[in-house]
């Protein structure tokens, strides 16, 4: 169960790759000054055209919608449209990096909507840290997007402007960092839990981190049979407990946390990270970029056929060599350029081309459940083994059928607002991020998207 770099690469060979993708970006970026454009959909035939697409021939679609609002996802591209929404506070194990720092981020992940979903999504930088302010802005700019993705803001406000958007807003609201890493960290946990021939319900989970990702990950975890009171979460200060009197003094600020104080542990574990991985049979590691936040000795005291999830970015909590070496039996991270990539990218173009697709009112827990599930079979079709617990990117068909299946979880739930089957959804799907990956590589083909040295 070595990593497949292991037979033919050092350690130092092996670090010099895992830092060779910040060289190549700080290259690309400046070449390219920015990773997405905005593009016509329409002919234009001549400029007589344009009295069809704009002035005066517009003003006819323009009645149509006052008439019938609902008729705006017919005639314009709001159907299709995401806004990636950020304030730079919480970026990618960066921290509080602001807006124009942040903005990099938000254009990757437009790109991956683009090309892994057909998704049209912008980056809107908010320079506030209000959550007042920001969910002031979000529902005022609403009308002209299909879904609002939230990205990388800190907590605890993270969990009001979610919850406040998902209560007001009229199109679905969805918190990548909280709802994307669960669903994704939950289809790899489903794999992971079957090669070491273990049952979801018997394991000890040990979630390191507290913020809005391993929150999430509870919350969906919880729900497919894992036992809380089995489990523990280590936050900065350590191990939550009934007895944190730091977290019940500010727990109206702390909701989710003091709730986990009480539903977890059973036992009344304290201390910190090493005394909470004593016996373990899974780490979710959701914290500080490392390596050494999880240490060696530490993930030797784990439970045999131990399972690691270090998925920091940029760098995991450990090297995936060491959780190895220490004796872990299948180890992930965030990173793609290691087996086992945990990693939301491979959750929420799938889920967002299903919501659109079906004009879902929200995006549930029951729906992410659906694409984890979604996520998880593919992977197990293709034969599963410590290497591969999950589908990677390349495997585009994944995210047509992520797509089938919410769009067909909020059909039965209620909250589509255009029926469907999965197999109309499935097709649907498949065609719209076909046609976008064929045009990119089209583009790439002319010359029009040019090619760096």
């Amino acid at each position: 169960m070595m990593l497949k770099d292991a037979p033919t690469l050092t350690i130092d060979e092996l670090l010099a790759k895992a830092k060779k993708p910040s060289a190549d970006a700080m290259r690309l970026h400046p070449f390219y000054r920015g990773k997405v454009e905005t593009a016509l959909k329409c002919r234009v035939r001549d400029f007589s055209d344009f009295a069809i697409w704009y002035t005066p021939g517009v003003a006819a679609p323009c009645k149509a919608i006052q008439a019938n609002p609902e008729l705006v996802y017919e005639m314009t591209n709001k159907w299709n449209t995401v806004a990636v929404v950020s304030d730079g506070t919480r970026v990618l194990g960066l921290g509080d990096i602001g807006p124009k720092a942040g903005l990099p981020v938000m254009e990757g992940k437009a790109l991956l909507y683009k090309y892994l979903g057909g998704v049209d999504a912008w980056p809107i930088m908010l320079d506030t840290k209000d959550p007042d302010k920001i969910i002031e802005t979000v529902l005022t700019i609403q009308p002209g997007f299909g879904g609002v993705n939230l990205e990388d803001f800190s907590q605890p406000k993270c969990f009001r402007i979610l919850d406040t958007l998902r209560q007001k807003a009229e199109i679905p609201i969805w918190h990548d960092d909280q709802q994307g890493t669960a669903m994704v960290t939950l289809a790899g946990l489903i794999n992971a839990v079957k090669i070491v021939g273990k049952k979801m319900s018997d394991i000890r989970i040990v979630f390191v981190g507290s913020g809005a990702a391993n929150v999430a990950c509870t919350r969906l975890i919880f729900t497919c049979g894992a036992s809380p009171e089995l489990c523990l979460m280590v936050d900065s200060k350590g191990i939550l407990h009934k007895n944190r009197k730091d977290l019940e003094l500010r727990k109206a600020e702390y909701v989710d946390k003091w709730r986990l104080c009480q539903s977890t542990n059973a036992e009344g574990r304290e201390g910190g990270i090493a005394e909470a991985l004593h016996g373990a049979d899974v780490v979710i590691a959701l914290s500080t970029p490392g390596p050494d936040v999880l240490k060696k000795e530490w993930i030797a005291s784990m439970a045999d056929d131990a399972i690691v999830f270090a998925c920091a970015n940029p760098v995991p909590e450990i090297w995936p060599w060491d959780a190895k070496a220490a004796g872990a039996a299948v180890v992930a991270t965030g990173r793609s350029d290691f087996p086992n990539q945990v990693n939301n990218s491979l959750g929420f173009p799938g889920i967002f081309r299903g919501a659109l697709d079906v004009r879902a009112k929200t995006i549930t827990d029951e729906m992410c459940i659906a694409a984890a599930h979604a996520l998880a079979d593919m992977a197990a079709e293709h034969g599963l083994n410590p290497e591969y617990i999950l589908p990677t990117m390349d495997e585009w068909d994944v995210f047509p059928r992520e797509a089938a299946a919410v769009a067909a979880k909020a059909v039965e739930q209620g909250i589509a607002r255009i029926p469907t089957t999965h197999d109309e959804e499935y097709q649907r799907a498949a065609a719209i991020i076909r046609r976008s990956r064929n045009l990119t590589r089209s583009m790439m083909e002319e010359g029009f998207i040019e090619k760096a040295e």
